[in-house]
């Protein structure tokens, strides 16, 4: 089961020796379209061979005025990605995850470790 970043990702990222290798954005989608996408994202740059990706979820919670937006619960998708992560069929995958730096969306975005040897569709 997925659990936390390795604390050195996190690290790195921010002193810009690692990257982002690839991003997947879910604003717009519907929860269906989103697990869709999210499964193929993920079983796609673990083959390729990426080893941190940056899901974006969008923070959720729409409203008028900024102090209405910061006391609303999460948005559905950004309830629903990190169980979807935990789940057997992704988290074969996914070695850890937690909310991305204000840069790259802080609570609205996840960065996601991915394994090492995922060479084929089935883990």
């Amino acid at each position: 089961m997925p659990g936390k970043l390795d604390k050195h990702v996190i690290r790195r990222i921010k002193r810009r020796v690692q990257g982002v290798d690839a991003r997947l954005d879910l604003h717009g989608m519907t929860q269906k379209e989103a697990h869709v996408a999210l499964h193929r994202f993920i079983r796609d740059t673990a083959v390729r061979g990426c080893r941190c990706v940056l899901v974006i979820t969008g923070k959720g919670g729409r409203s008028d005025t900024e102090s209405e937006f910061r006391g609303s619960a999460p948005g559905v998708l950004c309830r629903s990605v990190p169980y979807w992560l935990k789940a057997p069929d992704l988290s074969q995958y996914v070695a850890g995850f937690e909310p991305a730096l204000p840069k790259h969306g802080g609570a609205g975005a996840l960065y996601v470790q991915l394994r090492r040897g995922q060479l084929d569709g089935r883990g």
